[in-house]
């Protein structure tokens, strides 16, 4: 079963400094229908003006991955990590008994432009830990590049939860499959550009919800980049 998340019905949340679009219900945004999808319950657009950002605050039992678009991103956390992420970046935060981290606009001229994904662990009250590693363009381009995996494998970085993320640059011409194993399902979301996943013309913020299918085929891109989630059903 197919089911389309289109990019102008997510939540919209613009506070000057912050303009952020919700596929899931987050903050101020409640939507029934659109609460999480499996283990995966956030995929935030966001884009943070020059200089601004989001202080100090704590979060448990949640893994958190940033993966930036453009601009620096500034973090800090109570483990003592401190980086400035870039495009490219992966940066995994299990919150695990409990940390707290800021996030800033790391330039004080440019905005900058992520996405932030929380994943349910399938373990809770572990101990806190941080990740981060860079995906080249040319390690993306073509083939779905394994990026978050629940044992690290083909470095990615580790998620405790039985997931896999995928991300893919395509252009025309392109063709991607990637089997769905029985009891599995997919997230499909596109960062930017247009392509058409099992038959669906999507573009630019939209998703497709994937049950029930035995593969997940990308194809008629459109410069466009992805992430693909293989998720337990």
């Amino acid at each position: 079963m197919l089911q389309i998340r289109k990019s102008d019905e997510r939540g919209d949340a613009n506070h000057g400094w912050l303009h952020s679009k919700h596929s899931f219900s987050f903050g101020s945004y409640q939507d029934p229908r659109h609460t999480g999808f499996g283990p995966l319950l956030v995929i935030n657009e966001d884009r943070v003006a020059p200089g601004q950002g989001f202080g100090a605050h704590g979060h448990r039992d949640m893994e958190i991955i940033s993966y930036v678009l453009e601009g620096a991103l500034e973090h800090k956390d109570s483990l003592g990590t401190g980086s400035v992420l870039h495009y490219g970046d992966v940066q995994r935060m299990s919150a695990g008994s409990g940390v707290r981290h800021s996030e800033f606009n790391g330039s004080r001229t440019e905005p900058v432009h992520f996405l932030q994904i929380w994943i349910q662990p399938n373990v809770t009250n572990i101990e806190p830990s941080y990740e981060e590693k860079h995906f080249t363009p040319d390690s993306k381009a073509g083939k779905l590049k394994l990026i978050a995996s629940k044992d690290g494998r083909e470095g990615s970085v580790l998620i405790h939860q039985d997931a896999a993320v995928y991300a893919t640059i395509m252009h025309p011409g392109d063709q991607l499959d990637h089997p769905l194993a029985a009891g599995r399902s997919a997230y499909v979301h596109v960062v930017r550009g247009g392509v058409t996943v099992n038959g669906t013309p999507l573009a630019g913020g939209d998703a497709l919800k994937i049950t029930d299918e035995d593969r997940i085929s990308l194809s008629g891109a459109q410069a466009a980049e992805v992430l693909l989630f293989d998720l337990p059903y």
